[in-house]
Formats: C-alpha cells, sequence, structure tokens
C-alpha cells in the first residue's frame, strides 16, 4: 500500500484536530482510499512533547525540518495569520511540497501569490477549512456547483458573531454582557475585533466571491459593517416587524458589477437563514440551475474543522497516487480565465430599511422627520412609536420600502441634524424576500 506522509506546523487546537482524525480515521481512510495517509512529523515551537497517541510522529521545533524532508509529500499551515505562515506555505511549495491551510486572512489577502507559485510548481493547494469550518463549501463551490452560474452567496459565516446574536434574541440581553459570557466559555477570543466587526466574515466572502464568479477581489472592495451598535431593542423591533437580526455576508452577480458587503441584517422569519442559530454557519448560494442551495453545520472548532483540513489532505493524496495533481483548478476556474469586474458601491445599493431614531417626544418631530424621508424619495412602509415610560428621548422606529442607500445616508444626516434628535440613528439594512 503506498504511504502519503504529512508534515503539521502547528499543533494548535486545529492542528491537533486534525492529527487526532487521521490517527482515528487511518483504517477508515485505508479503506476509501487505498493509501496509508500518515502524519509523519509537526513543527510546533510551543509544543514540547505529543500526546501518547502520537508516539510515531516526529516533533520539532523548526518548520524547515519539514521542508527539508524528501519522504513528506503534504505540508498543512495551521498556525494562522499571514507571517510566518504565507513565508512557511511559500517554502513547503518551493520545496515541491502539497499544501493545505485553514487560514483565511491569508488566502483572501495574499492568495494569488500563493497560488500562482502553486502553478509554477505543479503542487496543489487546499483551503477547505478556511470557508465554514467542518462545512464542506469549498468543494461543493468547485465542483458540486460547477454547472451554475451563482447568482448570489448569502451567509452566516462567523460563529461568534452569530453566538451573541441568538442570546441577545432570545435572552435580551445586552451586547456588552453576551460578549463577556461568550469570551469566558471560549466562543469569543480576547480580542474578538475580527469576529464583532465583521472582518472575519469579509474574508471569508473574499474566497467565495472569487470562486463562484471567476475574479479577483480585495478584502478593501468589501464594505463591513459589524455588530457592536446592535441593542436589545433593536432585536426586539425586528420580532415585532417578523424579522430576526444576523451577520450576513451578501454578494450577487449583475454580470458586469457584483455586490460584496457585510453587515448587520434584517432576516424574514421564513427565510432559510433566520433559523441558524447559536455559534453555527450556513452559507446559501443561488445557481442559475440548481436553485437555491443551504450549507449548514459547525464553523469553528477543533474537530470540525480538523475534519475539513483531512478531506483536503485526502483529496491530494488521491490526486498524487492516480496521476491527476491539479486535475481540479483550486479557485473552481482556470487562471487564465479569470476576468475584471466591478465591485458595486454601497451608495447604489436598493433594499428596505429599519431605522431606530432617538427624539425627544414633542409636537411635530414625527412630521418633520417624514417631511425630510419624503425629500428623498423614502417612502415609509409602517412606523412604530411606543409610548414614553420614564423621562427621556423615545424611539421612533420605521421601516422603509426598498429606496437607495446613497438617498438614506444623505436623509439620515439631515434627521440626525434635527434639534429634537438625541443621538445617531441606529439603520439596518433588510434582506428582500426574492431570494
Amino acid at each position: 500500500m503506498k504511504e502519503i506522509q504529512v508534515g503539521l506546523i502547528g499543533f494548535g487546537t486545529v492542528g491537533s484536530g486534525l492529527a487526532e482524525v487521521l490517527i482515528a480515521q487511518q483504517q477508515r481512510l485505508e479503506k476509501r482510499t487505498g493509501l496509508s495517509i500518515r502524519l509523519a512529523r509537526v513543527a510546533d515551537i510551543m509544543t514540547r512533547e505529543l500526546p501518547l497517541q502520537f508516539a510515531g510522529v516526529q516533533l520539532t521545533n523548526d518548520a524547515n525540518d519539514l521542508f527539508n524532508d524528501p519522504d513528506i509529500d503534504i505540508i498543512v499551515e495551521l498556525i494562522g495569520g499571514i507571517e510566518p505562515a504565507k513565508t512557511f506555505m511559500l517554502k513547503a511549495i518551493e520545496a515541491g511540497k502539497h499544501v493545505v491551510t485553514a487560514n483565511k486572512a491569508l488566502i483572501s489577502q495574499e492568495g494569488w501569490e500563493i497560488f500562482e507559485a502553486a502553478a509554477r510548481k505543479n503542487v496543489e493547494v487546499g483551503f477547505e477549512a478556511s470557508v465554514g469550518g467542518g462545512i464542506p463549501v469549498i468543494k461543493a463551490l468547485k465542483e458540486g456547483l460547477v454547472a451554475n452560474r451563482i447568482e448570489s452567496i448569502m451567509g452566516i459565516m462567523n460563529g461568534t458573531a452569530n453566538y451573541i446574536l441568538t442570546r441577545m434574541t432570545d435572552e435580551n440581553i445586552p451586547f456588552a454582557e453576551v460578549l463577556k459570557d461568550a469570551q469566558a466559555q471560549g466562543f469569543a477570543e480576547a480580542d474578538p475585533t475580527y469576529d464583532i466587526e465583521g472582518i472575519d466574515t469579509a474574508h471569508k466572502l473574499a474566497i467565495l466571491v472569487t470562486m463562484a464568479y471567476g475574479m479577483k477581489i480585495s478584502l478593501g472592495q468589501i464594505a463591513v459593517e459589524g455588530i457592536t451598535r446592535i441593542e436589545p431593542v433593536d432585536i426586539q423591533f425586528a420580532r415585532e416587524f417578523g424579522y430576526r437580526i444576523k451577520l450576513l455576508a451578501i454578494s450577487r452577480n449583475h454580470g458586469d458589477h457584483v455586490e460584496a458587503r457585510v453587515h448587520p441584517t434584517m432576516v424574514p422569519d421564513n427565510h432559510l437563514l433566520a433559523s441558524i442559530n447559536g455559534a453555527f454557519n450556513a452559507i446559501h448560494f443561488t445557481g442559475d440551475a440548481v436553485g437555491n442551495v443551504l450549507l449548514y453545520g459547525q464553523g469553528a472548532g477543533k474537530m470540525p474543522t480538523g475534519s475539513a483540513v483531512a478531506a483536503d489532505v485526502v483529496d491530494i493524496a488521491r490526486n498524487i497516487q492516480s496521476g491527476s495533481v491539479n486535475r481540479v483548478p483550486a479557485l473552481s476556474y482556470l487562471p487564465d480565465q479569470f476576468v475584471d469586474r466591478r465591485i458595486s458601491t454601497m451608495e447604489e445599493l436598493s433594499c428596505p430599511y429599519y431605522f431606530r431614531i432617538s427624539a425627544r417626544d414633542e409636537p411635530g418631530v414625527l412630521a418633520a422627520i417624514a417631511g425630510i424621508l419624503s425629500k428623498h424619495g423614502i417612502s415609509i412602509e409602517s412606523v412604530i412609536q411606543k409610548g414614553r415610560k420614564q423621562r427621556g428621548p423615545v424611539s421612533v422606529v420605521m421601516r422603509t420600502h426598498t429606496a437607495q442607500e446613497s438617498s438614506i445616508k444623505k436623509a439620515l444626516h439631515e434627521i440626525d441634524s434635527l434639534e429634537h434628535v438625541t443621538s445617531e440613528t441606529i439603520n439596518i439594512r433588510i434582506l428582500e424576500t426574492e431570494e
């Protein structure tokens, strides 16, 4: 039986998960592949010794030992961040090794250099675990949906943000309190900025847009807003209107241009994505042939992500065995078939909107707000104005018909300048139900 040797850089949460998967599933993988896929060496500067079940695996604190080992076929990078991960990936490729990573920041920001280097050396790059954790999103997009023109991508792609919004919705707990508890339970990092500000989600959307539409996109081209301004009162009003608030990644394919944005969104209760709760992820594709497809599962975690990394290792091992390396293009499209498409600005977006305006409860305030909206061509669908229970400003809540973002921004600037408006208006986009 042919042996495929694997080298692993990084024995942290995901790295140890991959190691456990390869050991626990060794016999099953042999039955399915006809190969012995063996973890041979681990490089980690923090680990002094490996657990007993990895007795046959060599441990080193120098990644160069893996690059210089002629018997290693595949090197897996699981340390995260841009550097030294990028350098390690390029060194492995230069040494003729196939590479696998779960590093969405690296792939979304520096991926082109890595893919071009791999093409020159005719080695493969696997990155299934970079989007959706244990959900097979990458394989579905580049193989299962290969015969489709992808019309849209929508997804809940960050478990931390979804966990926080779910707790806020179900338990009426303020954002800061849920975040603190999520950190204590290990659902959120000590520095949760990438999760709660939508940056982690934007990394993943950039990868999917590249593959779905055959185009290059940079992280800076994606409009990003986080969830830190969402309050329980907004969630309560959303429920009254028949929505749940989710941090969504959204992209639509308009042919010559595409949308690419990440922001809190009011999702109708009857939409598939409205029911995705807790730390789970879900990615929704619309294809011209297949229609709507929803992929759901655990978007992070030791074993789910380790499972996705192992799937890449097995795919590459099979291709080595059959002499069909790079049979499927890493980014779904052939390198010479990528095209330039314009990324539309947020000002061009048209959708319904939710506003929560804090204002003193005095005559004429609602009429003044309505007048400003009318001047900018914004039609009101419904209004909720709660009676004052205590001294201070009240919330005037509105839901609009479809309007253009540029008009919304101008109108809200004028509304927030009114004498009776006491704080900046909260504005949340509403997902239209045409999907």
